[in-house]
């Protein structure tokens, strides 16, 4: 797996936020409980942060 890139100046970078990749990993509904056995979730709030 992948842990960095490098990109060269002038090389413009998508990124795509998401909370989930079900049924890969199991789902976490976000509420610090038991993953194994939550019935109703939480919306999760994604943040990105960045700097030159």
């Amino acid at each position: 797996m992948v842990t960095s890139n490098y990109f060269d100046d002038g090389h413009r970078v998508r990124i795509e936020v998401s909370s989930s990749n079900f049924p890969r990993f199991d789902r976490n509904m976000n509420t610090g409980g038991k993953i194994y056995d939550e019935a109703k979730g939480v919306v999760a709030h994604n943040a990105e942060h960045h700097s030159q």
